[in-house]
């Protein structure tokens, strides 16, 4: 006997599967029956066959590495730097009131925009690619990093003090624990961004990546391909995010057993 919640996944999977299958097959039979043009938007049958071609030969294999590398490396390094700085200028209130301004006007930014400046300053190498993921993740995370640490209660923390606690234990025990919903949150929306810079620098200017792939496939007119690496990018995006749910839950028990 299933269990209520079992029945709701069953069912939202199935409609999920269902409305998929409908849009597929619409649009299979529509390029087939000539009422789309498969010029402009290929059709499934042709993209999955490009996508066996892509995985049995390999090819893409080296481009999926190279693309992971540089959203990865771009991540890591912006998180680490923006959870830095908003936990600083959240311990210094006045730093960041001086701050403020230009910091806004930093992200105000278009971050995209900044990709052939970083490619003239780095080169056509991992660099630039890395850089421009950086730049993108930083401000998401700061801006967590900043909004959790605001939000820690003070009168927690000067109760903590109060019995003796040290800045160390303060930092692990309430602060860091307060903060990772916040954390976690910005780091989803960072997945995105550090996978979106990688490729942006890729599409710009390199010759390899998913981003080189998608570029060198347009100048050909190849849709198909096209649309097999943004399906390939579509499903890193996912793994990606199944990642930080999996964290998302070990945290959240974490978190429970410090409290």
């Amino acid at each position: 006997m299933l269990s209520a919640s079992v029945k709701n996944k069953v069912t939202i999977y199935s409609w999920r599967i269902l409305i998929t299958t409908v849009l597929l097959s619409i649009w299979e039979l529509g390029v087939r029956y000539k009422a789309f043009d498969a010029f402009y938007i290929s059709q499934p049958s042709e993209i999955f066959n490009d996508l066996i071609t892509l995985f049995a030969t390999g090819e893409v294999f080296p481009h999926i590495a190279i693309t992971m590398e540089e959203a990865l490396l771009g991540l890591v390094i912006g998180t680490i730097a923006g959870v830095t700085v908003g936990f600083v200028l959240g311990k210094f209130e006045p730093v960041a009131k001086v701050l403020d301004p230009i910091i806004m006007a930093l992200y105000g930014i278009p971050k995209l925009t900044l990709g052939p400046l970083f490619i003239l300053w780095f080169g056509m190498g991992i660099k630039s690619k890395v850089f421009i993921a950086l730049i993108s993740v930083f401000f998401l995370t700061f801006f967590s990093a900043y909004s959790g640490f605001k939000n820690v209660s003070p009168n927690l923390i000067n109760t903590v003090k109060l019995m003796g606690a040290t800045q160390g234990q303060i930092l692990r025990k309430i602060i860091i624990p307060s903060c990772v919903p916040w954390l976690l949150n910005g780091l989803r929306t960072s997945l995105g961004a550090a996978l979106l810079g990688a490729i942006v620098g890729e599409y710009i200017a390199a010759n390899s990546g998913l981003g080189w792939m998608v570029s060198n496939a347009s100048g050909m007119y190849n849709t198909t391909r096209v649309l097999s690496t943004i399906v390939i990018l579509s499903a890193l995006m996912a793994i990606l995010n199944y990642c930080v749910t999996l964290l998302d839950n070990r945290l959240l028990k974490w978190r429970v057993s410090t409290e």
